[in-house]
C-alpha cells in the first residue's frame, strides 16, 4: 500500500494495563535494530530460511515469481502468480472460502480473517476500483492497484503469498481461517466489503497484509492501528483497545522472527501508527490491524520481500503475534 501522506495520528502512549506486551515489544526492538544492522552489512538478507517457531511447522518457501513485464512507476500492475491454496475449502456465510484447522491446538474455536491487500487484477478494472465507497469519515476509492518493487514484483502477489503461508500456520494451531480474497475474483473486494467479511465472520482477530511504496531509503515495517471513529457507518470505539493489543503483539513477534526493524520514516521508531482514514479499519467491528511489511521501493527491503524464505518468516511473525493475542 503506497504511503502518500494521508491523515494519521501519532502512536498513542501505551496503556499501563498493557504493560506485559509493551515491555515485550520494547525489549525486542533493540534486537531488531541489531538484526537491521546485520541486514545492512550483508546487503539486505537473502533466501536463508528460518526454522518454525511456536506457531507450528513452517510451510516450505516457494521461489518468488518473475513477472514477464515490469510494472510502471504508477503501479498499474499485472496479475501475480501466487500459488493456489491446497486445503479443502467450505463455503462460509459471507460467500468466501473458509478453511478449518485440525480441530485441535491452542486456537481451536477461534476465527481468524486474513486480508491480502489489493488484487492482482485490479489494474484491469480501473472504473470499478475507482468507485467511491463510504468509510465513515468520508469516501474513498473501492480499492487500489497497490505498489510493486522496481523490478515489477507486485504488492498483490506478495500479500496473497504471505496470506497463504499464514493460513497454513494458523490452521496447524486449530484456527478457522478465512481470506477476504484468494485470487478468485477479478478485482477487489472494496475496502468496505473487506471490513464486512471480518464482521460477518465474527472474527476473533483480523490482519490486513500490505507492503509500502515509499521513497528509497525508507525501510522497515509498521503496524497500523484504528483510531477512535464514530461517524456515519463507522464506530471503532469498542475495538480500538483490543486492536492496539493485537497490533503490539504482531509488531513484537514480527521484530523477533524476521529481524526487521520498525519503520525509520513513520511511527517514531515504535512500529505503530494510528490512522482514521482507512475504511478497512474504520468499518471493522472486530479487532483488526494492518501491517506494512516493508518498503517495496527500497532495494534492500525489496530483496527481503521478494525472498520466499523471508516471506515465510514474515508469515510466521504475524501469525505468532496473532496466536499470542488470541491466547489472552
Amino acid at each position: 500500500m503506497s504511503y502518500a501522506g494521508p491523515d494519521f495520528e501519532p502512536s498513542e502512549p501505551r496503556r499501563p494495563r498493557r504493560g506485559p506486551s509493551t515491555v515485550a515489544l520494547a525489549a525486542l526492538v533493540p534486537g531488531a535494530l541489531l538484526g537491521w544492522l546485520v541486514y545492512e552489512a550483508v546487503g539486505g538478507g537473502g533466501d536463508s530460511g528460518g526454522s518454525a517457531g511456536a506457531v507450528g511447522t513452517a510451510a516450505s518457501a516457494s521461489a518468488p515469481a518473475s513477472p514477464t513485464t515490469p510494472r510502471s512507476a504508477r503501479d498499474d500492475g499485472k496479475p501475480g502468480g501466487s500459488p493456489k491454496p491446497t486445503p479443502a475449502a467450505t463455503p462460509s456465510t459471507s460467500g468466501h472460502a473458509t478453511t478449518s484447522g485440525s480441530g485441535s491446538g491452542s486456537l481451536k474455536g477461534k476465527v481468524v480473517v486474513i486480508d491480502p491487500g489489493h488484487n492482482a487484477g485490479n489494474f484491469r478494472h480501473s472504473a470499478e476500483i475507482n468507485r467511491k465507497v463510504d468509510i465513515g469519515t468520508g469516501s474513498k476509492e473501492c480499492d487500489t492497484t497497490g505498489t510493486s518493487t522496481n523490478s515489477g514484483y507486485a504488492e498483490a502477489e506478495f500479500t496473497l503469498d504471505v496470506a497463504h503461508r499464514m493460513r497454513t500456520l494458523l490452521q496447524e494451531q486449530g484456527a478457522e481461517v478465512e481470506l477476504t480474497q484468494d485470487g478468485d475474483r477479478p478485482y477487489g473486494p472494496c475496502v468496505d466489503e473487506r471490513a464486512l467479511i471480518g464482521n460477518r465472520a465474527h472474527a476473533d482477530a483480523v490482519v490486513s497484509i500490505h507492503a509500502d511504496g515509499s521513497a528509497a531509503g525508507n525501510r522497515g515495517f509498521h503496524v497500523i492501528l484504528p483510531g477512535p471513529v464514530h461517524a456515519g457507518a463507522a464506530d471503532t470505539r469498542a475495538v480500538v483497545a483490543p486492536s492496539r493489543a493485537l497490533g503490539e503483539r504482531v509488531a513484537g513477534a514480527f521484530v523477533r522472527v524476521t529481524g526487521s526493524a520498525p519503520s525509520n520514516y513513520i511511527g517514531g521508531g515504535t512500529g505503530l501508527v494510528t490512522r482514521t482514514d482507512l475504511g478497512g479499519l474504520n468499518l471493522s467491528t472486530v479487532p483488526k490491524v494492518f501491517i506494512e511489511c516493508g518498503n517495496m521501493r527500497d532495494s534492500k527491503d525489496a530483496a527481503l520481500l521478494t525472498s520466499g524464505a523471508w516471506r515465510q518468516k514474515a508469515a510466521q511473525g504475524i501469525s505468532e503475534g496473532m496466536v499470542s493475542f488470541l491466547r489472552e
